[in-house]
């Protein structure tokens, strides 16, 4: 069974920095991409960054400069560094795989920024 459990969110003040963490357990098979969505009240769930097997990153354009996506593969584990954390940025993150299994998803971790 594939398990992603996030941690690492809580409560921050405006200009402050959390680090989210995702452990991906289970027979996930060839993992194509890492990748971090966020969901605020009411709203859709929209991606926020992405991670190739080969390294390679890409940000949404209201994160680029204050977050940063990273791998350790010998932990299965995926990062997002945010910094400069924004009232907006307050929302639940999910953790997601594609491999060649299928896609996966964490629990989320909610983040609050407050003003």
């Amino acid at each position: 069974q594939v398990q992603l459990v996030e941690s690492g969110g809580g409560l921050v003040q405006a200009g402050g920095s959390l680090r989210l963490s995702c452990a991906v357990s289970g027979s996930t098979g060839f993992i194509n991409a890492l990748a971090w969505y966020r969901q605020a009240p009411g709203k859709q769930r929209d991606l926020v960054a992405t991670i190739t097997s080969s390294g390679s990153t890409n940000y949404v354009d209201f994160v680029k400069g204050r977050f940063t996506i990273s791998r350790d593969s010998t932990k299965n584990t995926v990062y997002l560094q945010m910094n400069s954390l924004k009232p907006e940025d307050t929302a639940v993150y999910y953790c997601n795989i594609k491999s060649w299994r299928g896609i996966y998803w964490g629990q989320g971790t909610q983040v609050t920024v407050s003003s």
